[in-house]
């Protein structure tokens, strides 16, 4: 991104008044143009963002207890349990479940 030296707005590439077939960086709200002489080109690597597991990884299922609940995946009859509040304080907390045997998470609201 270039900027117009005068009134810092965002140039934008267009045809120049000046002279015929030259492109040139324009101010839209100025009468600035700069002739383009050169080819301009930068190239930006983004890092990648880690995500962070919300519901707090392995260590959150450390200390839970079990419940007979039937898992979705395997019809097991036992699953571990933890609720949190995830929504607003007048809705109720969501009941999170981790089967036992094939470890298939899922969630009651």
């Amino acid at each position: 991104m270039l900027f117009c030296p005068y009134c810092a707005n965002n140039l934008t590439i267009g045809d120049s008044n000046a002279e015929e077939n030259r492109k040139a960086w324009i101010c839209p709200t100025c009468p600035y143009q700069s002739i383009i002489t050169q080819q301009i080109s930068m190239r930006t690597h983004m890092k990648i963002k880690k995500v962070d597991d919300v519901l707090g990884g392995k260590e959150s299922w450390a200390n839970v207890d079990k419940v007979e609940a039937a898992c979705p995946k395997c019809d097991s009859r036992q699953a571990y349990f933890r609720q949190l509040q995830i929504r607003s304080a007048d809705e109720p907390m969501t009941t999170f479940y981790k089967c036992v045997e094939c470890a298939h998470q899922w969630r009651e609201n």
